[in-house]
């Protein structure tokens, strides 16, 4: 499933990110890449704050339906 369809404060594990390089390289920046645990702390409009590597991250709806997640 993608991350924008995910539960707030359920952690999920990323088995792909499918996107533009340059969306893919900003995520993998933040730490975001496939094994990685995710977690989705708040939704505000089309606005997420995640939880990756005990950091907190505020990403767009549209970053977030490229991160798939189980």
């Amino acid at each position: 499933m993608i991350l924008s369809k995910a539960k707030l404060n359920k952690e999920y594990t990323v088995n792909s990110i499918s996107g533009k390089d340059d969306m893919v390289r900003f995520l993998f920046s933040l730490g975001c890449y496939e094994g990685e645990k995710v977690t989705i702390i708040s939704k505000v409009a089309t606005n997420y704050i995640i939880n990756i590597k005990d950091s907190r991250y505020g990403i767009d709806e549209q970053l977030a339906k490229i991160i798939q997640v189980a």
